[in-house]
C-alpha cells in the first residue's frame, strides 16, 4: 500500500521547487531579441543581480549550470600556470578546484574534515608561508552540499588579511545565494559565482558570476579568457553580448518573476524562513539521533547550512528509506554524494519552501524509520513543530 498519490515533495538541494508563477512567466511565445521587451528585461537583471550578490561590482548571465560559472569565473581572472588555494570542506571546492586543473592552473588544497567547515587559522598560516605570493586566488564554496557545511567567509577574508596576501578571494554561493546572507562587497569577495536552480528558484540552466575592481583589472591580464565567458567580450555594445549569443529567454523570463519574488520577500526575511526551516529540521533529526543510527554530518552546529541537512547513517544503507520515503510517501530526498555516497542522504530546505513542505517531509522520514525498524528517537516531527511554534509568533 502507498500513500504516494498526490503532489510529489522534491527535497533534493538542486532543482529544488520552482514557484507556479515562475513556471507562469515562462509559457509565453519568445519575443525580438533586437528590441523592445527584451533589452528591458536584460537591463532589469543586470540591475537587480548584483542586489542579490550584495555588490555595486558587475554581474554577468550565463546559459550554463553551476560547473559553467565555475569555469566562467576562472577563466576570467587566471592565466595558464597560476596557482590556486582550494579550501576543502566536502566537495564541491575540490570540483572548482579540478576544473581549474584541468584548464591549465596550479591547485594546491587545503585539506579539512568533511564534517568541519574550513579552519580560518590554518588559512591565514599556508597564506603566510606563500612569501612570494605564488597563490593567485582562493578558492571556496560558502555552502558544501554534499557535506551540509557553511562556511565562515567574513572569518576566511579576516584570515586573508592577517596574512597580508594579495590573492582573489572567490565564492561559489550556488547553494547559499537567496537563501542566507550574503555580503560580497561589505566581506570584501573578488569573483562569486551562483546558479539558477537553488535559493533563486528558476529551472536549471543559468549561471550567474559577479566580480569587482579587483577581479576586473586581474581580468585584463587574464590568458585564460574565451569569448563565451569573456566579461570584456559581454560589456559591448550589441545586445546579444550580454548572453554570448542568442538570449535563454524562457529561463529569463522566469528568473525576473523569481527575483521579484525574492525581493518582495526581502533578502532578510527570506534569510530569516531558511533559519527557521533548517532548524526545525536538525531539532527532528537530533531527536531521531537520540538511538546512535544517525547524526547531522556538520560535527559543530556553528557550522551546519540553512538550505541542506546531510544526515549520517554510517552504519546502514540509507537506500531503503530513500526509497520508502519516494514509492510510499511521495516524497524524494537527495541521496549521499562524494565521500558520503552510500552513508548518509539529504534534506533539503531552500528556495520555495515553506514550513508545511518541510515537515511534510519530515513526517516521510519518521514514518520511514518506524516502518523499516531502524532505531531512533520518537517525536522527531513533534519536535520540529514544537520549535517552529515557540519562534513563529502569532
Amino acid at each position: 500500500m502507498s500513500v504516494a498519490n498526490g503532489r510529489e515533495f522534491l527535497n533534493i538541494p538542486g532543482p529544488t521547487n520552482v514557484p507556479d508563477a515562475v513556471l507562469a512567466a515562462m509559457q509565453r511565445p519568445a519575443i525580438d531579441i533586437y528590441s523592445g521587451d527584451m533589452l528591458g528585461l536584460t537591463h532589469s537583471l543586470h540591475e537587480d543581480l548584483p542586489k542579490i550578490f550584495g555588490t555595486t561590482g558587475r554581474a554577468y548571465i550565463y546559459a550554463a549550470n553551476g560547473h559553467g560559472g565555475w569555469e566562467a569565473a576562472l577563466s576570467n581572472v587566471l592565466s595558464r600556470g597560476d596557482t590556486v588555494l582550494v579550501l576543502e570542506s566536502g566537495l564541491f571546492a575540490a570540483g572548482w578546484g579540478e576544473m581549474a586543473q584541468m584548464m591549465g592552473v596550479k591547485v594546491e588544497s587545503l585539506k579539512g574534515d568533511p564534517r568541519r567547515a574550513v579552519n580560518p587559522d590554518a588559512v591565514r598560516q599556508r597564506l603566510e608561508a606563500d612569501k612570494s605570493h605564488e597563490i593567485k586566488a582562493i578558492l571556496v564554496v560558502q555552502i558544501d552540499t554534499a557535506s551540509g557545511v557553511v562556511n565562515d567567509l567574513p572569518a576566511i577574508r579576516a584570515a586573508i588579511d592577517a596574512a597580508r596576501h594579495p590573492a582573489l578571494f572567490m565564492v561559489d554561493a550556488v547553494a547559499s545565494l537567496g537563501c542566507m546572507p550574503f555580503e560580497m562587497d561589505a566581506w570584501r569577495i573578488d569573483v562569486a559565482m551562483a546558479g539558477s536552480q537553488k535559493g533563486l528558484m528558476t529551472p536549471p540552466g543559468l549561471a550567474f558570476v559577479a566580480g569587482n575592481e579587483r577581479a576586473h583589472a586581474a581580468h585584463q591580464k587574464a590568458d585564460l579568457r574565451t569569448r563565451y565567458w569573456d566579461w570584456t567580450f559581454r560589456q559591448g555594445q550589441a545586445h546579444y553580448q550580454r548572453y554570448g549569443g542568442t538570449p535563454p529567454q524562457h529561463l529569463l523570463f522566469g528568473l525576473r518573476k523569481a527575483l521579484d519574488l525574492l525581493l518582495a520577500e526581502g533578502l532578510e526575511h527570506a534569510a530569516r524562513r531558511h533559519a527557521l526551516l533548517a532548524e526545525a529540521t536538525r531539532e527532528a533529526v537530533g531527536r531521531w539521533g537520540e538511538r546512535g543510527v544517525l547524526a547531522i554530518n556538520a560535527a559543530q552546529p556553528a557550522e551546519r547550512a540553512n538550505s541542506i541537512t546531510c544526515v549520517l547513517m554510517p552504519d546502514r544503507d540509507p537506500q531503503p528509506l530513500l526509497d520508502y520515503c519516494r514509492n510510499k510517501c511521495g516524497v524524494v530526498l537527495g541521496v549521499g554524494i562524494g565521500p558520503f555516497a552510500g552513508k548518509a542522504f539529504r534534506i533539503a530546505h531552500m528556495g520555495h519552501t515553506n514550513a508545511p513542505m518541510v515537515i511534510g517531509a519530515l513526517g516521510a522520514i519518521e514514518m520511514g524509520l518506524a516502518a523499516l525498524r531502524i532505531p531512533h528517537g520518537a517525536g522527531g516531527v513533534q519536535q520540529a513543530v514544537e520549535y517552529l511554534g515557540r519562534e513563529v509568533s502569532a
